[in-house]
């Protein structure tokens, strides 16, 4: 019985990952063939490399994503971190329901309605006040802020409660700062979670098509809005060359990050305190290598 539910755990799981993996296998692959022919092979070539590389369109899509999407991590990483860090140490204060409802709002309203809302609160503000004038790179910005800003404090404030509060308490008996715990304590207790943050907001604002469309403006076209807009007029190989070399920047950005935080796991590893029965010589050499 045993054998077989192992057996078919095995199947279901082997399906799933065949499900996953084998339609970006088959995009990979196609990107090396000649032909204009998506599900045709022809022979193997680097063509539409050389055609993405002379694409000027697609590239300056690209910058103006990354552009769009450092402002967007950047900005909603320190807005997210202090508004999941409050949410986490305080737990009664006036409007904190009202706080946690605008933090959360953008997780559970359709992204279409926050695109509309947006796009008519910066249609209203220019009439009234001259700014912004046009939309463009940075109303983009400013939605993809407004959505990223909720992810970045749930994984913070999730990560803040688990914190011994007793190591803050201590500093700030020691005559310590709020601010100064915060930084000094605090930020780097909770820093894997803010990186977390930061790559996952940066991720949904490269990722973003829905906001991007409401609240772009000539000349200022994402990528995935470019390859929303070829898409639909018909698959062209090109794409499947933009798509590896994501793949291969984004598993390399994956494998770079993980070596980072285990090499930092490694070198921080506790110490081991010595055996109740040990000699009173034994403590002194102990804590004179490990102090």
């Amino acid at each position: 019985m045993k054998n077989a539910t192992a057996k078919a755990s095995t199947a279901v799981l082997v399906m799933g990952f065949l499900f996953l993996y084998v339609p970006i296998a088959s995009v990979v692959i196609y990107s090396f063939n000649d032909s204009r022919l998506v599900s045709v092979w022809s022979h193997f070539s680097f063509r539409w490399y050389t055609a993405l590389l002379s694409d000027d369109e697609l590239i300056d899509a690209a910058g103006l994503s990354l552009k769009i999407a450092l402002l967007t991590a950047c900005a909603s990483t320190v807005v997210g971190t202090w508004a999941g860090f409050i949410l986490a140490h305080f737990s009664r204060f006036q409007g904190r329901t009202l706080f946690s409802l605008m933090i959360n709002a953008p997780l559970v309203i359709p992204e279409v309605i926050v695109g509309i809302s947006l796009l008519l609160l910066f249609v209203a503000m220019e009439q009234l006040f001259g700014w912004p004038r046009g939309r463009g790179w940075f109303t983009m910005a400013i939605g993809h802020t407004v959505l990223c800003v909720s992810y970045v404090a749930i994984v913070v404030q999730s990560r803040v409660k688990e914190l011994d509060k007793a190591t803050e308490e201590a500093a700030l008996d020691l005559g310590a700062g709020p601010l100064r715990v915060f930084f000094y304590i605090t930020l780097p207790l909770i820093y894997q979670a803010v990186a977390s943050g930061w790559l996952l907001s940066f991720t949904i604002s490269v990722d973003d098509l829905i906001l991007s469309a409401f609240l772009s403006g000539p000349g200022s076209t994402t990528l995935p809005l470019v390859v929303f807009s070829r898409v639909r007029l018909g698959m062209n190989p090109e794409m499947n060359a933009l798509a590896t070399v994501v793949i291969v920047v984004v598993t390399l950005g994956v494998f770079v990050l993980n070596r980072f935080v285990r090499n930092r796991g490694e070198s921080a590893q506790p110490l081991t305190a010595p055996n109740p029965g040990q000699s009173i010589t034994g403590l002194q050499d102990y804590s004179t290598t490990n102090v």
